[in-house]
């Protein structure tokens, strides 16, 4: 990261570091978006089963790896004020947390997986599938928190394309382990769904291993010394990065929790309706990573303007930011509006599953609008290390407002399960709404206080 003085010149950089981003983003999504297109192919109970294990997983690896995402703001303001000397320290306080974080998911999720499966009224091979898919994934619980910290820290320098070629050099090993275990190629038992979550956590193990090996061995983190010095385990520095990151996680887990409680809420439908419902919620997802990385690139560029005290710099990044999410959502609803038929194909060869998929899909394109406003102004407000507004804002949004309205959409009116999708829009509105008026606030007071 450099000094930028021009618009042309911030243009420049925020691209630089945002579509390596986006690259990373796509590839890390994909291999969700194969394992749920791929056991969608194996069976519709397939696809149902995987649906209702991401949907319990998702919003706990969300919330918590976004804890970690405090690596980022911390690192990049160190950057921008010439602080590199405390960037070993702070990093391996994360990965020392990243650690005890997975390893109490573990035990939590071996004592309350059964329970929380038996309270939900699924079919027995939908249960079979879902149970034993997150007992698959959980043997990569560690190594993907522990890469989500070793990421942030190289995305924070701004050496972006460094997780980019590390996430594609591990995506089609992916879809090869999917392919070779959902159906059973080259002596393996066909495992369908199950055998999505392995193919997940043996990938989780390469990246991260991979990564260590980046950060030990190339330019320029080998000057940072990261595993050159032994740390104690601080206290401080926890509480440092938790008063900065659970906000953070919060805020994510309210977001992404919404949408796996709608689709545990429509454990009550057919399977037919529980497949088209992830089969769209997984393409709304899949696009969503464009304003997520846009977000992401405004954590770095902004954090390292406001380390720098450079704040009218950091306003300008923003509206760079925001101006492009929502041009590219606009495209991307043009195009899901004229072609919804062909993306439910990918999802599944059922005609009732791909007919409804369909109807979730047009919904979806109100998603698209709000979360290109929301996404990247949440981003900016994590530059500034501006946290608590913003998980504040998730609560009320999503919990208050959307899920409330959907659940009485959906039971008190002849909409039904799209009830459900209607409140879910209702709160991302509302939730974009609340955020840009934060934004315009701290921005003024920032340059003012300069």
């Amino acid at each position: 990261m450099q000094q930028t003085n021009t618009f042309q010149e911030k243009l420049r950089q925020l691209f630089v570091v945002l579509l390596p981003i986006l690259v990373t983003q796509l590839a890390l999504f994909s291999m969700t978006f194969f394992d749920t297109v791929m056991s969608g192919k194996a069976s519709p109970v397939d696809l149902a089963g995987v649906a209702i294990g991401s949907s319990l997983w998702t919003p706990v690896q969300a919330g918590l790896t976004g804890i970690l995402l405090a690596v980022t703001p911390m690192v990049a303001q160190m950057a921008g004020a010439m602080r590199k000397d405390q960037v070993p320290f702070t990093v391996m306080q994360a990965l020392y947390l990243s650690v005890v974080i997975a390893i109490g998911v573990v035990i939590l999720g071996a004592l309350l997986l059964g329970p929380i499966l038996d309270g939900m009224s699924l079919e027995t091979e939908v249960r079979h599938i879902a149970y034993y898919y997150l007992v698959a994934i959980s043997f990569g619980i560690i190594p993907l928190f522990v890469y989500t910290v070793l990421r942030c820290y190289i995305d924070a320098l701004g050496m972006t394309r460094v997780t980019m070629v590390i996430t594609l050099m591990s995506l089609p090993i992916n879809v090869a382990l999917n392919y070779v275990m959902i159906f059973g190629y080259f002596g393996f038992p066909r495992l369908g769904g199950i055998g999505a979550g392995l193919a997940s956590a043996i990938t989780y193990w390469i990246i991260v291993l991979i990564s260590l090996y980046v950060v030990h061995r190339v330019e320029p983190f080998v000057e940072y010394g990261m595993f050159s010095k032994f740390y104690r385990v601080s206290m401080a520095a926890w509480k440092e990065l938790l008063k900065l990151g659970v906000p953070i996680g919060f805020s994510i887990f309210f977001e992404v929790s919404i949408f796996a409680a709608v689709t545990l809420l429509m454990s009550e439908y057919s399977t037919i309706t529980i497949a088209a419902h992830q089969a769209a919620m997984n393409f709304a997802s899949f696009i969503y990573m464009v304003p997520l990385s846009i977000s992401m690139a405004l954590t770095i560029v902004v954090g390292f303007e406001v380390g720098a005290e450079r704040f009218r710099d950091a306003r300008q990044y923003s509206y760079m930011g925001i101006t492009t999410a929502v041009g590219m959502a606009s495209l991307f609803a043009v195009g899901l509006y004229f072609f919804g038929e062909q993306v439910a194909g990918f999802y599944t060869n059922d005609p009732s599953v791909l007919e409804l998929a369909q109807h979730f899909l047009m919904y979806s394109i109100l998603f698209l609008l709000s979360d290109a406003v929301a996404a990247p102004i949440q981003g900016v407000l994590r530059g500034y290390k501006d946290v608590t507004v913003t998980f504040i804002v998730a609560l009320i949004s999503y919990w208050v407002i959307g899920l409330p309205l959907g659940f009485a959409l959906a039971q008190l009116t002849s909409l039904g399960a799209f009830g459900y999708w209607i409140g879910l829009i209702t709160g991302l509105a509302a939730g974009a709404i609340f955020l840009f008026g934060r934004l315009l606030s701290l921005q003024k007071q920032k340059i003012r206080g300069t």
